[in-house]
């Protein structure tokens, strides 16, 4: 059997897997906070056929091998947290990042997790929260006869209420960063894991510690560029067709072995 209908469907599989990784970002380019994936290749084992530098005679060796390759395969996406930019809003609840960091979210099994949306809203009981309902870490609540809310670049969440014209702090954000973030396990809803391969969270107030600022009423949208997907998706459908032609190619070869 011919190696090369092999190699190229391991070319098909790895081009398939970078068109889902594209159609990803593309679907997201709207979602706030979204970090674009790309998808990481690397080539498989080889078969050894004739090993570099063993000897020919007493007084030579080879100064090239013979080494055919298998093929390829997808190993890892890779997310990219540059900075998206920001958007002016207006509601006082919705929060950015200018900088480094993410916020801390409550999930429902007590752990914490991590999100660069803040899109924020009220619940019911005046808690901040994501627009999936979770509760923002630490907790802030926002009094029920508070008629305006204040976020400092610094975090400091602040109201004024109609019998006291004077702000009151009622809370404080939180943010974490992490030595690599790119380790961290996405979970959905804009929100993701600490890991082993993230490193632990190093918390902190916002502008302190290589953390960025708030900017209230702004959101961050996505750093995806569509002109770059949209490149990336031509590219990855003419390389599948190469390799739908290296089939193609292999077929009519087998097939004239077999008129022989």
């Amino acid at each position: 059997m011919m190696n090369s209908l092999w190699i190229a469907k391991t070319g098909m599989t790895a081009q398939q897997t970078q068109l889902d990784v594209i159609s990803h970002n593309l679907s997201n380019v709207s979602t706030t906070g979204y970090k674009r994936n790309s998808a990481m290749f690397q080539d498989l084992i080889y078969q050894n056929l004739r090993q570099v530098g063993s000897q020919t005679n007493e007084d030579s060796q080879l100064p090239t091998g013979m080494h055919l390759g298998l093929g390829v395969n997808v190993v890892a996406t890779s997310r990219n947290f540059t900075q998206g930019s920001l958007q002016q809003s207006g509601n006082n609840l919705d929060v950015a990042i200018d900088g480094n960091g993410f916020f801390e979210v409550q999930l429902p099994d007590g752990t914490t997790g991590y999100t660069r949306d803040g899109s924020f809203k009220l619940d019911s009981q005046g808690r901040v929260v994501t627009n999936a309902g979770l509760p923002i870490a630490p907790g802030v609540t926002i009094p029920a006869d508070a008629k305006s809310i204040s976020i400092s670049e610094s975090g400091q969440v602040s109201v004024t209420t109609a019998g006291n014209p004077t702000p009151q702090q009622v809370g404080q954000l939180a943010m974490s960063s992490f030595i690599n973030a790119a380790g961290l396990e996405p979970v959905g809803q804009n929100l993701y894991r600490e890991s082993a391969a993230s490193g632990a969270p190093q918390q902190g107030q916002p502008g302190t510690n290589g953390l960025g600022i708030i900017k209230q009423g702004f959101l961050e949208n996505s750093n995806v560029n569509v002109v770059e997907e949209l490149v990336g998706m031509i590219q990855t459908q003419r390389a599948y067709e190469m390799n739908s032609k290296a089939i193609q190619t292999s077929d009519q070869m087998l097939a004239k072995l077999a008129q022989l």
